[in-house]
């Protein structure tokens, strides 16, 4: 079987891709600070909403309750993806997922 070399980038990632993948990380990281209380507060805004049209007083409690676990799972899934897209495991030693060390 003849062995064909692989074709080169035509085009290497220079400096602007490298600010673009910057900008990128720090827009999650931004993203992380609006997410929760924007879920508590649309949350609540849905339970007050509710609380209204069935008369009751306790469902807007239950909707602050409620938009801030989802937030929080939203978080925890961000913050797993980002840890994936990490090259050395996300700071573990010597980069083993697992935690045992490599000798």
């Amino acid at each position: 079987m003849p062995y064909h070399p692989p074709i080169p980038d035509p085009q290497p990632r220079g400096k602007v891709s490298s600010l673009v993948d910057a900008i990128v990380q720090a827009e999650k990281m931004i993203q992380v600070a609006f997410v929760l209380p924007c879920d508590a507060f649309i949350g609540w805004l849905c339970g007050a909403w509710l609380d209204r049209r069935l008369h009751q007083s306790w469902i807007a409690l239950a909707g602050i309750v409620f938009g801030g676990v989802s937030g929080l799972v939203y978080v925890v899934r961000l913050a797993v993806a980002t840890d994936k897209q990490i090259p050395d495991g996300g700071g573990t030693k010597n980069g083993n997922r697992n935690g045992n060390t490599q000798s």
